[in-house]
């Protein structure tokens, strides 16, 4: 599978959602990957309120099974949540696990006054019902469950999409 340039992907995606943002949208990264994404959607957006991020390890559903994540981060809304927009970003949507639990993690910091979802790949294979508003790429056939797609960033702090055979 030929993946796409993240970089153009990232300018997608910032372009789709510039006429849908206002000043005071707040945007929340989930760690690792959708925090990278959050911070330069952040920067092409000129958002005024200061960038969020969740790490939602303890927010899973499948917590007992995996347990901890080994290099847990820690979350910091750095605004007030009540009544603001919010838009979560992710670097790729699969099963809507990790999006529901960063809702259930948002909603204990207060009541947003609206909740987005702004991807940079939905790559299919959804188990709950969740669609980002904000999308870059649609796969139009799902990944093999054995496949992961990961964003990663360089020293340099280049972004790239990189595929994984578990």
């Amino acid at each position: 599978m030929q993946l796409p340039d993240a970089e153009q992907l990232i300018a997608t995606l910032a372009e789709a959602m510039r006429p849908q943002v206002s000043p005071d949208t707040a945007l929340v990264g989930i760690h690792t990957g959708g925090v990278w994404l959050a911070q330069r959607l952040h920067a092409l957006l000129g958002l005024s309120q200061p960038l969020g991020s969740i790490d939602v390890s303890f927010y899973r559903d499948d917590y007992a099974a995996k347990g901890l994540h080994p290099r847990p981060q820690g979350s910091k809304l750095p605004f007030d949540v009540e009544g603001t927009p919010v838009i979560i970003v992710d670097d790729v949507l699969y099963t809507g696990r990790t999006t529901r639990a960063a809702l259930n993690e948002l909603f204990d910091y207060g009541r947003p006054a609206r909740v987005d979802l702004a991807v940079l790949v939905d790559r299919g294979g959804r188990e709950l019902p969740i669609h980002p508003r904000f999308c870059a790429l649609t796969l139009t056939e799902p990944l093999p469950s054995d496949q992961n797609l990961q964003l990663e960033r360089d020293e340099a702090g280049a972004l790239s999409l990189r595929l994984i055979h578990a």
